[in-house]
């Protein structure tokens, strides 16, 4: 409803595909108004010329719609209302349920200062041991898993809700298909992890420049938690590269210059304005954001990977295994930067070593397929390395496998056992006494 200290306008000077322009005064930054009933955002302010992105497109308006100006950014409504709830790009509930009410806060602010940071250093356990055992998270890292389109990278995101050890889960879903969302929404519901799990939801039969909201929505609510709960938060984003599809949306019908890969030039810093909000605080709140980026053609040196990588702690990399067939995460390609400061010290402490020694066990297994494929002859230690390979690949690797951090390793250990001599492990003595399984 129109109120009466809200600006209004009539004379729009310019439209394109996603925006519109015209003179105005007073006006913010990123400040939520409505054309002809349409959301819209303060994209660009040039002295008194304000262009406003328009997130259901500009199809229908005339340029003397009305504008009106609401004064703020867009905002969320936070509390413990919002737990077991699904909305949309607005922040309005998409399950049929009331409106929640709570504390109104504008969303997309500003990182914490590093100054004001802990150096993260607590365990989060996804219960999906191949980021568990070899890329182990920590509280308050960022960090992407990069994909192709055809991984069932939503399946593992849905795993790594119901099994991760956080206070609150927060989902941000960017251009999903219905038959995603429903099974996000299928699969929380019947496992009754509903308590603890919020959704932000953005479709493909949503406009596409709404999902450039998702991101501020769940963190926003994220830090809520964090903040004013000291709660351990973790933030799932999927996908980000359709996030920066949208971007580029944008940028492109704005008439300004695309970079690398038809990107905005801006890409680097509005990634990072999102990946940047992962923080461990010093009081125990945190948040931590794992976020999905599909690769076109499997190509990393895209733009929209290629700038992740320099701003995330590492990444997780999904792939089929062709010996198996089973999707794995990719022990070679994946990488936590920031797993030694809790494998050994918060998990238990044969980790470092059983890691260390199954990678290796693993990469002599590829040495051997390789010999393999070129016709040479196989030793006994190459044949018994194929064979660890592939009970590994089955039992810790897949993205189906469920355990918590104690299992995995027990796991790992019978695999040693099965296979190989101490020796041929070369793990401390100590530990052999302590853990071999005979």
């Amino acid at each position: 409803m129109t109120k009466a200290f809200q600006k209004i306008y009539t004379k729009i000077t310019k439209i394109t595909k996603a925006t519109c322009s015209l003179k105005a005064d007073d006006v913010s930054n990123e400040e939520l108004a409505f054309i002809d009933g349409r959301a819209a955002q303060v994209v660009k302010i040039s002295g008194d010329e304000i262009t406003l992105q328009i997130f259901g497109g500009t199809e229908g308006i005339p340029t003397n719609a009305e504008v009106v100006f609401m004064g703020k950014a867009p905002t969320l409504k936070v509390g413990e209302q919002l737990v077991g709830r699904f909305f949309n790009a607005y922040g309005k509930p998409i399950d049929g349920r009331p409106q929640p009410e709570g504390k109104e806060v504008e969303i997309g602010g500003s990182s914490v200062n590093p100054v004001r940071r802990k150096q993260p250093s607590e365990l989060l356990a996804t219960g999906i041991p191949g980021i568990d055992l070899n890329n182990t998270l920590v509280t308050g890292q960022k960090i992407p898993f990069f994909t192709d389109p055809d991984q069932p990278f939503n399946e593992v995101m849905a795993s790594v809700a119901l099994h991760a050890k956080s206070d609150k889960i927060i989902l941000g879903g960017m251009g999903m298909t219905n038959d995603d969302y429903l099974y996000y929404k299928n699969t929380f519901s019947n496992a009754g992890v509903l308590n603890h799990i919020i959704s932000f939801i953005n479709t493909t039969e949503d406009p596409s420049v709404e999902r450039l909201l998702i991101p501020d929505m769940a963190l926003t609510a994220a830090e809520y938690f964090a903040v004013e709960k000291k709660e351990k938060v973790l933030v799932l984003l999927s996908d980000m590269t359709n996030y920066a599809d949208a971007l580029a949306i944008v940028s492109n019908r704005m008439d300004q210059i695309p970079s690398k890969d038809s990107m905005p030039g801006s890409l680097y810093s509005d990634l990072a304005k999102i990946y940047e909000k992962a923080v461990q605080f010093p009081d125990g709140g945190s948040v931590t954001i794992i976020a999905v980026t599909t690769l076109s053609g499997g190509d990393i040196t895209h733009a929209i990977p290629d700038n992740t990588g320099y701003i995330t702690e590492g990444q997780l990399y999904l792939r089929r295994d062709s010996d198996t067939g089973k999707v794995i995460i990719d022990p070679f390609r994946s990488l936590s930067r920031l797993k030694q400061l809790v494998i050994g010290k918060k998990t238990r402490e044969d980790h470092p070593q059983v890691m260390n020694a199954a990678i290796r066990l693993y990469a002599d297994a590829a040495n051997a397929r390789t010999k393999r494929e070129n016709g040479f002859d196989l030793t006994d230690y190459d044949i018994r390395t194929l064979s660890f390979a592939k009970d590994y690949t089955k039992e810790l690797l897949a993205i189906d496998i469920s355990l918590d951090t104690t299992e995995m390793l027990e796991a790992v250990w019978k695999l040693f056992a099965k296979y190989f001599s101490p020796e041929e492990v070369n793990i401390k003595t100590a530990l052999v006494e302590k853990y071999w399984k005979n």
